[in-house]
């Protein structure tokens, strides 16, 4: 007995020093990402994805966080618009963060977006909270953008697969105080207990079972009832009267889900039991759309910031002399 509480002593401070260091050499990453704004290394996105890892790794897939909290949407590559919205809704560790995933692909600066929030997810791990998106597949990032983003400025597949073998770790649903539902795509027909969730395989390369690849693709739809077929050719979409039975069936009020573009940056649904939030403002540059951000207070009362796409500066006219 005496031996093996010495060995968890020791192993307890192995785990202090570990994460000290970490917590120190994350603080001066964080400070130059945001001063400085110097690309990153190689070896600093690999000790980002090591130290996210096994971050991830100790976690459920089923986080369960204490409010409050701001909920964000899809941010696909819009880095700068990132930066507004953390300006806009508070820095961490001030303000609690739930992101909805899909962090990369379609926008210029995927690269910059996930390491970042990775970066505040290592330095703040009570206070920041990624899920996981369909986009933090590779079977989807190596077509919609994120790989292509890598290989032009690193050389090679590498990095790449650092990032998924770090996704593959990512929780996928969050549960406010047992009241509030959380996920990047939608609810499933085939989820009953919470456990279904917890006990989801680890690493996940792929979706590996319905309830997985719902939480990832659902989408609700107006003016349908029950469940059909998505017209994305994977999951379900849902109509209003399966919103209702999945809320009393799983004792929940409320569902807050990501991956759909909505104009305002939100969207309510099923008498305002489900919020589609979207945080990616003027989306792919085409849709001038809002982005939008869910605020839940300690009391679970949950409100809907909206910023507007910055206004394109005005372009000025150059006199041939000047040139």
């Amino acid at each position: 007995m005496e031996t093996t509480d010495k060995t968890a002593q020791r192993s307890q401070s192995a785990d202090d020093k570990w994460k000290w260091w970490v917590q120190k050499r994350n603080k001066l990453l964080l400070q130059r990402k945001l001063m400085e704004k110097q690309p990153f290394t190689v070896e600093e996105i690999e000790y980002i994805c090591m130290c996210s890892k096994k971050g991830f790794s100790a976690q459920s897939p089923l986080i369960e966080p204490q409010p409050p909290l701001n909920i964000c949407g899809d941010l696909h590559g819009q880095f700068h618009d990132l930066l507004r919205l953390l300006n806009y809704g508070g820095y961490p560790p001030k303000t609690r963060y739930l992101f909805l995933g899909d962090y990369v692909d379609r926008g210029p600066m995927s690269l910059e977006t996930v390491t970042l929030l990775l970066l505040y997810k290592i330095r703040y791990p009570d206070d920041v909270i990624l899920l996981r998106g369909n986009h933090e597949f590779e079977n989807l990032n190596s077509v919609y953008g994120f790989k292509a983003e890598i290989l032009r400025r690193y050389g090679d597949e590498h990095l790449w697969n650092k990032f998924n073998e770090t996704f593959n770790w990512m929780p996928l649903a969050a549960l406010i105080k047992k009241r509030i539902f959380c996920m990047h795509g939608g609810i499933s027909m085939y989820l009953t207990n919470w456990n279904q969730i917890r006990t989801l395989p680890r690493p996940m390369p792929f979706p590996v079972d319905p309830v997985s690849t719902d939480l990832l693709w659902a989408d609700p739809v107006h003016n349908q009832k029950g469940w059909r077929g998505s017209v994305r050719g994977i999951s379900y979409g849902f109509g209003e009267d399966a919103v209702y039975k999945f809320c009393r069936y799983m004792d929940i009020d409320m569902i807050v889900r990501a991956h759909q573009v909505v104009q305002n940056g939100y969207e309510f649904f099923a008498a305002n039991h489900l919020i589609t939030v979207f945080s990616a403002p003027n989306y792919c540059g085409v849709f001038d759309n809002d982005a939008g951000m869910v605020v839940v207070n300690r009391k679970l009362k949950c409100t809907v910031k909206q910023f507007r796409p910055p206004k394109p500066m005005p372009k000025r006219s150059i006199s041939r002399s000047s040139s």
